[in-house]
């Protein structure tokens, strides 16, 4: 990646920001890596690629979720870093060729995680100030409160994002040509990488998984392997694995509608407590 002018900064930074309020906020929706890494991607010249940094880290964090005041490692800086060390490293727009990206990420995952944990404890202290407010009916000064959040939220994930858009793009070059004498390094940064969308998505099932479901999910598999195989079909297997699940769901949806109808008119026709006499 050439230099990174003024411009790429002030918009990576603004991105961070509104990313980082969005997680809260927003839509809590804009700051998931598809989203964002494309919008990093383009910043710094190479959309295509922010694209499939973004699809290959959601897979990370499509399982992770903060759990009361636990906070996973943050989506927000550890797509925008993954897309930032993918950029610099030059890597190929595959989801193969992003995994040493990713790697590297995950330390400033952590730090977006210490952002969001030091905003709480900052803004712990003014819940006492909030409930005054809403006992007094004073909406300005609740909103104030909220904005004030937003603010030092936003701030610090633009901060965070801009010093590792400079330091990330130096520690790139620099793991580039460490890549060309110690291969094996790179190698195992992108095997950990790999490994780590089926974590997460292993993370996700672990949560929603039920037991009758797992028939479903070996057909897929299969399903998925077939379709990728034959060259005619490869280019859609998500898509044609998806109408196959779309299917499969409306048949069942349909079949319960059914079942409880028809249970419904069973019990409208049953007698009652008398005996007809």
């Amino acid at each position: 990646m050439e230099h990174i002018t003024i411009i790429q900064a002030i918009l990576v930074f603004v991105v961070a920001f509104i990313m980082g309020i969005d997680q809260f906020s927003f839509l809590e929706s804009l700051y998931q890596p598809i989203v964002t890494c494309p919008i990093i991607g383009a910043i710094l010249g190479n959309f295509e690629l922010g694209i499939v940094v973004g699809g290959a880290y959601q897979l990370i964090q499509i399982g992770s979720m903060p759990i009361g005041g636990a906070q996973p490692p943050n989506a927000i800086l550890g797509g925008i870093m993954a897309t930032v060390f993918a950029v610099s490293l030059n890597m190929e727009a595959t989801a193969d060729g992003v995994g040493a990206a990713m790697g590297l990420a995950i330390p400033f995952a952590v730090f977006g995680q210490y952002a969001v944990t030091l905003t709480f404890t900052i803004m712990s202290g003014m819940m006492a100030k909030a409930d005054k407010c809403a006992e007094n009916a004073d909406t300005v000064g609740i909103r104030n409160i909220n904005f004030t959040e937003m603010a030092i939220l936003g701030t610090l994930f633009g901060l965070l994002a801009v010093a590792g858009l400079y330091g990330g793009s130096a520690l790139g070059n620099t793991l580039k040509d460490l890549s060309y004498t110690y291969s094996w390094v790179m190698a195992g940064l992108d095997a950990a990488g790999g490994a780590m969308k089926f974590v997460g998505f292993a993370i996700l099932m672990k949560v929603m998984m039920s037991k009758e479901m797992w028939g479903f999910l070996l057909a897929g598999f299969v399903m998925a392997l077939l379709c990728s195989a034959n060259s005619s079909t490869a280019g859609a297997t998500l898509i044609l694995c998806a109408f196959v699940g779309v299917a499969i769901a409306i048949y069942d949806f349909t079949m319960h509608t059914k079942i409880r109808e028809s249970a419904g008119m069973s019990a409208s026709n049953m007698g009652g407590d008398s005996d007809g006499i």
